[in-house]
């Protein structure tokens, strides 16, 4: 992959006042103004395949998860990109102080893990998606427990989102978080880099308009994953796992 260089300070303080602001409501606006100037000030970002992002409609941004900055840095890359993300998130974000504020004002789709209300977030996603707005996704529904830091088997649920709604889907891979905020840390390491790359679109046509069995929703989900794992390879300059 040919990796975009590093983005120069004045580049980044450049796209500050380019960002979208329309429909990000006004906690979630007030933590992107507040979080963007330490992004442009402690951490390297480099970004690659920003046009591979439709400017409007709606889209699935599947990526890989390894850190809690994984938000940030992922919210920052899209934004230079032209869209504002929603998440899906675990609910119970929306009961943390402030934060919930946040996911609430910035029209994020709570996940009820391991509930029977867990579906109906998808439906809450499909609406987002009706609306044309820009979904973000980690397929995997957690942090990797790869020791390497390459993709988990993803779940489901983008897949039969993207199926249902006909959504481009636009892998993602993001690298160099881990080492931005460590697991179990709760204070960011300045000045790391951070690579964060969008591919084409997955080609999921041929499985519009089958019924979504498991062996659909499987072939669809692996190809996102292949997707995102060989983007990964790319930014890492290093050959993707056996198997993976």
């Amino acid at each position: 992959m040919t990796e975009d260089p590093a983005v120069t300070f004045s580049q980044m303080v450049a796209l500050t006042t380019r960002l979208p602001r329309r429909g990000r409501g006004f906690w979630y606006s007030v933590a992107i103004d507040l979080l963007w100037p330490l992004v442009v000030l402690f951490v390297r970002m480099r970004m690659a395949g920003r046009t591979n992002i439709p400017r409007e409609g709606a889209v699935l941004l599947a990526s890989n998860h390894l850190s809690f900055a994984d938000p940030v840095t992922l919210t920052a890359f899209a934004l230079a990109s032209g869209r504002v993300p929603r998440y899906l998130a675990k609910a119970s974000l929306w009961k943390a102080p402030v934060l919930g504020w946040v996911m609430s004002s910035g029209r994020h789709i709570p996940v009820d893990r391991n509930s029977v209300r867990a579906g109906r977030a998808l439906d809450s996603a499909r609406t987002s998606l009706d609306e044309g707005q820009c979904v973000i996704v980690y397929p995997e529904g957690t942090f990797t427990n790869d020791p390497d830091g390459w993709p988990m088997r993803g779940k489901n649920g983008v897949a039969r989102l993207a199926l249902a709604s006909r959504t481009p889907v636009v892998p993602v891979a993001q690298w160099g978080t881990r080492e931005l905020l460590p697991p179990g840390k709760f204070v960011p390491r300045p000045w790391r880099k951070v690579s964060v790359v969008a591919g084409a679109e997955v080609d999921l046509s041929d499985l519009y308009g089958l019924e979504p069995t498991k062996a659909v929703l499987d072939e669809a989900t692996a190809r996102i994953m292949d997707a995102v794992t060989a983007l990964l390879s790319g930014v890492r300059e290093l050959p993707r796992p056996a198997g993976g």
